[in-house]
C-alpha cells in the first residue's frame, strides 16, 4: 500500500502569533484557534465566500461607510453627533463579525494605518462577544506574507505526518516479522497513536492488547465484558476505563459481522476507532486524539493482523500480499501465474468472497474491497466485480489499476462482473466503455459544476481566465471547483493524473441531466 496521503492539517493561530517577523498581536477572542486557509476581502460582507476555517485579512474599508458620523446634522450637537456615529459603527461591527461567526470563520486579522489608523474599538467589543480570535496585523506586514506563513506551516506539518506514517508502517513491517508478531504489532501500533490497542474476538479474545501511557506496566488484559466480547491476554501501560472499553464492544459490534471495515467514535476527549480483521475479529483502539495519519496506520496494522491470525495458513501468499501493501515487490514470493487483480463492491463479507474467489490475499477498504487470485473469477451473488487482465506478478500494480475501471463499468451498466477487455489504450477509449466510465465519475456533479470544471481544466487551472471566460466572480470558481474535489471523494486536483481522467470523462460525456444526476451547485 502507499503511503496515504494525509489531509492537510490546520495552523494553530499561536504558531502565527508566535512569528516575529509578522508581528502579529492578537487584540480579542480565544487564543486558540485552527486556520485552514487565508482569505483577503474589503467587502462589506465576505461571508459568501467563505468556505469555513479561514482566517480573514482585511483593512476595514468595507466598514468605513457604517462607521462614519453626522455631525452636522440639525437639532443635533457635536456631542450627540459622536455618539450616534459610535453606536452606529458598534452596530456594524456586531453584524459584520456575526457574519464571519455564522459561515465559519477561524478568525479576523484587521491591517491597520492603510484605511484605519487603529483597530475600531466596536470590532474588538463584537470578536470578544462571538468568541471570534481578532488580530491586528502591523503596517510593515503585507497580507500576502500571512497568506504564506500559513502555507509553509501546513507544508511543514503535512511532512512531518507523512514521514510520521511512513516510519509506523516501517515499524508495523518489522514487528510482524517477530517471533511473537501478533502483541508485537499491537504494542508498536499504541505506540504510534500514542493510545491503547486491543485484538478481540466474537465472544472472546483472540490476541492480547497493548498501550502506552504514563505508569506504564504489564497487568491483566483489559477486555470488556459486553456483548460478544470477554476480557482477554495482557496489557502493556494503562488501559482506558471500563465506560471506554463499553463503547468499543459497541463499535466493534458494528464491523465484527462484516457490515462495514472500520467504524469510528468519541467519548469524551478519547477517539475509539474498530477496525475488521477477518473470522468475526475487530482491532480496537482508544487514543487521546486523531492525527490526520492515523487512520492509515491502523489501517496498516488491521491487514498485518488479518495476515497472522489467518484461520489458514497464507505462506507465501500472505507474503506478497504484506510486501504488495508496504510498497514492495511481489514478484519476489508470488509463483508466476497468471494473476487477477479483483475490485469489488458489495454488502457481503469480504472474507466470504475471497474464500469464493480461492484467494486469502484480501483487502478491505472503506469504499470496496481489493483481492488478489490465481483462479479466473466469475460472478458473485450481491457483489459487482471488476477483474483485470491476466497478469505476472511484476505487473499487479498494472492489473490492479485495471480491476478499479473495470469495476466503475460494472457499476455504471449494472453488470455482476467486468473484465479489463483490451491492454491498449483503444481498450480505454471504447465509446460505450468510456461513457460509462465518464457518467460513473461525474455523476456527482451538477451541470454548473461541470460546465465550470472543464473550463477549469481548458485554463489549466487559471482562476482569473475561468472566471473571465464563464463570466463569474473568481470566488465564485473557486467555491465550484472545491465543491467538485469534495463530490470527487475529495479528489485531489492538482494531481495531473487527475486531471487528465476528469478531462477525458469531461470529454466523453455531455453536461449532467438537469437536476437529477448531481446536487445543485
Amino acid at each position: 500500500m502507499a503511503v496515504e496521503a494525509p489531509p492537510t492539517a490546520p495552523v494553530a493561530l499561536a504558531a502565527l502569533l508566535a512569528d516575529r517577523e509578522l508581528g502579529l498581536r492578537r487584540l480579542a477572542g480565544p487564543a486558540e484557534a485552527e486556520v485552514h486557509g487565508v482569505h483577503a476581502s474589503e467587502m462589506p460582507d465576505p461571508s459568501p465566500y467563505l468556505l469555513g476555517g479561514e482566517l480573514l485579512l482585511t483593512a476595514g474599508s468595507g466598514l468605513t461607510g457604517a462607521t462614519a458620523g453626522d455631525p452636522g446634522a440639525p437639532g443635533r450637537g457635536p456631542g450627540q453627533a459622536a455618539s450616534d456615529a459610535a453606536s452606529a459603527s458598534a452596530s456594524a461591527a456586531r453584524a459584520y463579525v456575526a457574519r464571519l461567526v455564522r459561515a465559519g470563520a477561524a478568525g479576523l486579522g484587521f491591517g491597520v494605518t492603510p484605511v484605519h489608523e487603529t483597530v475600531p474599538p466596536g470590532l474588538a467589543e463584537a470578536c470578544a462577544e462571538y468568541g471570534l480570535p481578532l488580530v491586528e496585523v502591523p503596517p510593515g506586514t503585507p497580507f500576502t506574507a500571512v497568506a504564506r506563513a500559513v502555507w509553509r506551516l501546513m507544508a511543514e506539518a503535512r511532512t512531518r505526518e507523512l514521514r510520521r506514517v511512513t516510519e509506523a508502517q516501517q515499524s508495523l513491517a518489522s514487528a510482524a516479522a517477530r517471533p511473537d508478531p501478533v502483541p508485537a504489532v499491537l504494542s508498536r501500533l499504541a505506540t504510534a497513536l500514542g493510545g491503547w490497542a486491543a485484538l478481540w474476538g466474537p465472544g472472546g479474545g483472540t490476541g492480547p492488547a497493548a498501550g502506552t501511557g504514563p505508569g506504564a506496566g504489564v497487568g491483566a488484559a483489559g477486555g470488556v465484558s459486553g456483548p460478544g466480547f470477554r476480557p482477554v491476554g495482557v496489557t502493556a501501560g494503562v488501559r482506558p476505563g471500563e465506560e471506554v472499553r463499553v463503547a468499543l464492544a459497541a463499535l466493534a459490534l458494528r464491523v465484527a459481522p462484516g457490515s462495514a471495515a472500520t467504524a469510528t467514535d468519541a467519548l469524551g476527549g478519547t477517539h475509539l476507532a474498530a477496525y475488521a480483521v477477518g473470522g468475526g475479529q475487530v482491532l480496537a483502539l482508544a487514543t487521546p486524539g486523531r492525527a490526520p495519519g492515523d487512520h492509515t496506520i491502523a489501517s496498516v496494522a488491521a491487514v498485518l493482523l488479518t495476515l497472522l491470525t489467518a484461520s489458514r495458513p497464507a505462506g507465501a501468499e500472505a507474503a506478497a500480499l504484506t510486501r504488495l501493501l508496504l510498497d514492495g515487490d511481489p514478484s519476489a514470493a508470488l509463483p508466476p501465474g497468471p494473476w487477477y487483480a479483483v475490485r469489488a463492491r458489495g454488502g457481503g463479507d469480504p472474507h466470504a468472497l475471497a474464500a469464493a474467489l480461492g484467494t486469502v490475499l484480501l483487502d478491505p477498504r472503506g469504499d470496496g474491497v481489493r483481492l488478489l487470485t490465481d483462479r479466473e473469477p466469475a460472478p458473485q451473488p450481491g457483489w459487482r466485480l471488476g477483474v483485470s487482465a491476466p497478469a505476472a506478478p511484476a505487473e499487479l500494480r498494472t492489473a490492479d489499476a485495471q480491476a478499479r475501471r473495470a469495476l466503475a463499468r460494472a457499476e455504471a451498466s449494472r453488470t455482476p462482473l467486468a473484465r479489463h477487455a483490451d491492454p491498449g489504450v483503444t481498450g480505454l477509449v471504447g465509446e460505450a466503455e468510456a461513457r460509462a466510465h465518464a457518467e460513473a465519475l461525474l455523476a456527482p456533479l451538477s451541470p454548473a459544476l461541470r460546465e465550470t470544471l472543464r473550463a477549469w481544466l481548458a485554463h489549466h487551472g487559471g482562476w482569473d481566465r475561468t472566471a473571465a471566460a464563464l463570466g463569474l466572480h473568481r470566488n465564485t470558481v473557486r467555491q465550484r471547483i472545491t465543491r467538485c474535489a469534495a463530490l470527487l471523494d475529495d479528489a485531489d486536483l492538482d494531481d495531473p493524473d487527475t486531471r487528465m481522467e476528469l478531462w477525458f470523462a469531461l470529454r466523453w460525456c455531455g453536461p449532467a441531466p438537469d437536476g437529477t444526476s448531481g446536487p445543485p451547485a
